[in-house]
């Protein structure tokens, strides 16, 4: 396999380039500002849709990893605008890359997506096949994946997974929360019974490279860990991996002053996920259990 990534550079992309070295697949980078083709170095630009036209030669799986932070801050109009262009535009320019490339026959496209597309859905358990959701991010990862998804009028077999809470060490949603989890200042968010469904870095990278892999993948695919946790669970969690106690609750109506819509659709949400087709695949996880993951994670 050889693997074109599209956001290499963030979170889960630097591991990503890790993992697809331990298992033997050759890689190339698409990356803003590249000063022309520099071996695996292919230089575009989303916003204009300007892309390397050598980028896809002997590629046969495009990874999608675009976009900004969701709950990095507050969703003012600006932000909710840099949101969906740092998505949209992206898998615009790789879908129609992809469409005038010729010799599809084989190739897949792994789009990310998230499980931002449920919705706040309380106590229900959620699948591949579960409607759509209610409020921006829900609208925003249909569209999303929408656009992807246009790449099947060229024959290429599209996944789009729907990725849940991505923990893993140096970065992501657990290098916001350790500080004040380490000093002891952690507690649940609102009442703590949100559901929320995560997926080690480690997991999410090799989930990534199956779904290359496996031609049964096809469509919506939950990339979360199989036991999903209430927020107060989860508080106890990471609070007992650096021996605290997390007893401060953040009460819901702090949190939607302080950070309006991004607060009840990507802090306070519960979205309780299978993650059924990946299974149904076989694809084993190494993560499936929160507590022991974030024990060992944060041994020292």
């Amino acid at each position: 396999m050889r693997m074109l990534v599209a956001g290499a550079s963030g979170f889960v992309g630097g591991r990503l380039l890790a993992e697809a070295a331990l298992e033997g697949v050759e890689t190339a980078v698409l990356r803003r500002g590249a000063q022309g083709p520099s071996g695996d170095l292919h230089s575009w630009d989303p916003a204009s849709g300007r892309i390397a036209p050598a980028c896809l030669q002997n590629v046969d799986t495009v990874v999608n990893l675009c976009g900004a932070g969701i709950a990095d801050r507050r969703w003012t109009r600006a932000r909710r605008k840099l949101l969906r262009e740092s998505r949209l535009l992206p898998t615009r320019t790789l879908v129609s890359a992809l469409g005038q490339a010729g010799g599809t026959q084989g190739r897949v496209l792994v789009n990310a997506s998230a499980i931002g597309f449920y919705g706040d859905r309380g106590e229900e358990w959620l699948g591949e096949g579960s409607a759509q959701g209610r409020g921006f991010l829900a609208d925003l990862c249909a569209e999303w994946e929408a656009e992807a998804l246009a790449a099947r009028q060229a024959g290429v077999r599209v996944v789009l997974l729907r990725l849940g809470i991505v923990l893993g060490g140096g970065g992501g949603a657990l290098a916001r929360m350790a500080t004040p989890f380490r000093l002891g200042l952690g507690g649940p968010l609102g009442d703590g019974q949100a559901w929320m469904s995560w997926i080690s870095l480690e997991d999410l990278c090799r989930a990534i490279l199956f779904a290359a892999r496996c031609p049964g993948l096809e469509g919506p695919v939950n990339a979360v860990a199989p036991e999903p946790v209430r927020n107060a669970e989860f508080t106890r969690a990471l609070a007992a991996a650096f021996g605290k106690g997390a007893r401060l609750p953040m009460p819901a109506a702090f949190l939607r002053l302080i950070f309006g819509e991004m607060a009840r659709e990507a802090l306070l949400a519960s979205a309780r996920v299978r993650p059924a087709l990946l299974e149904a695949q076989g694809f084993s996880h190494r993560h499936r259990a929160l507590a022991p993951y974030l024990a060992d994670l944060f041994r020292v």
